[in-house]
């Protein structure tokens, strides 16, 4: 889900990737909508700080909202993708922001660590999902759940097919010898 730089291009035919920027855009316009106006203070929990993923997803957030003076970032952290990690940040951020009730929603640079943060949520006597909202991105199982017990709000899924759209330029290049684009995107979809 990553690209690399690289100084000879001639060394890959292709990079097949997700668009970090719109997932996190994806989450950010839904927030907008969501509070259709209404003030909302968001705390972050980032990936690993200095990664491509971390960085891509607060910028397409950050953009989202950027014409959305209602919507405030307060506090941003590193959770280092871990479910254990987004659990210890959002306590930290709750505790700092009068017990949760300054938290209007909790945006997460990965799935794993909001559900960390919706345990965190419970076990501060809130209601993750209802006083406390919550978005992030990879679509694994465990947020799906989240969702279906109205714990979590919004998800962007991480495709997982990305071999498959390697293999097939792969295929194409062998058969015919047409080189595939430098980069391909995969699809990026909110539930």
């Amino acid at each position: 889900d990553r690209s690399i730089d690289v100084k000879d291009k001639s060394l890959y035919m292709t990079t097949v990737t997700a668009d970090n920027i719109l997932e996190g855009k994806l989450i950010g316009d839904w927030l907008v909508k969501e509070v259709n106006g209404k003030p909302c203070n968001v705390v972050e929990l980032q990936g690993t700080v200095g990664a491509s993923v971390a960085i891509d997803r607060k910028k397409g957030f950050a953009e989202a909202i950027k014409n959305a003076p209602n919507i405030k970032i307060i506090r941003s952290q590193s959770g280092d993708f871990t479910r254990s990690k987004g659990k210890e940040v959002m306590e930290s951020f709750i505790k700092a922001e009068n017990n949760g009730k300054n938290i209007c929603m909790v945006y997460a640079h990965n799935d794993d660590m909001v559900i960390g943060a919706i345990q965190a949520i419970k076990e501060a006597g809130l209601k993750p999902g209802k006083d406390i909202l919550t978005g992030s991105i990879d679509g694994v199982p465990d947020i799906y759940k989240a969702m279906i017990d109205g714990e979590a709000n919004a998800s962007v899924e991480l495709t997982p097919n990305m071999a498959g759209p390697a293999f097939d330029a792969l295929e194409k290049y062998k058969k015919d010898g047409t080189m595939p684009e430098k980069l391909t995107l995969t699809k990026s979809t909110l539930y």
